[in-house]
């Protein structure tokens, strides 16, 4: 099976100290025990950094140290990862006030990372961004890229 780089955005991370959804949590668990194993590469972008870094402590101390463990490559986000985050926008896929959405999946897709893993249901991981996003993505002659969940990257 060919190794592809995944995108983890910061549901992730966050879904690792959920209390309320054991199921989410334990499916996280898996899926980044099971990257290392799979992965070409894990990433994050500054987005994620930025958002971990304004949750409260001791949550924040406690996302910080899961980074250092899970320890992914950081992909910073430029002038292109911007413009393609606001075409999303422009289009409609993802709503202005959830920029930071549209800047996840950007920056996975300028940097050709071949799937995005997030428990954002609302604006990432749903049909409409899917189709959307690639086409979008066609059009400015960027690559196609799976958008999924937890549940699909520790499929057997």
């Amino acid at each position: 099976m060919k190794k592809i780089k995944y995108y983890l955005d910061t549901t992730i991370f966050n879904f690792m100290f959920e209390e309320h959804d054991k199921e989410k949590r334990k499916l996280t668990e898996k899926t980044l025990e099971r990257l290392p194993l799979i992965a070409e590469g894990t990433y994050i972008s500054d987005e994620v950094v930025r958002e971990i870094s304004r949750a409260p402590v001791p949550k924040r101390f406690q996302l910080e140290e899961l980074l250092r463990r899970v320890n992914p490559l950081l992909l910073g986000i430029d002038e292109e990862a911007g413009e393609l985050a606001d075409r999303y926008i422009k289009e409609g896929i993802i709503p202005e006030k959830y920029r930071p959405d549209a800047l996840h999946i950007a920056v996975a897709v300028v940097n050709g990372i071949e799937a995005i893993v997030s428990w954002n249901f609302e604006h990432i991981v749903k049909l409409k961004t899917r189709v959307m996003v690639n086409g979008i993505n066609k059009l400015q002659g960027y690559h196609e890229v799976e958008i999924c969940s937890p549940e699909e990257v520790i499929e057997p």
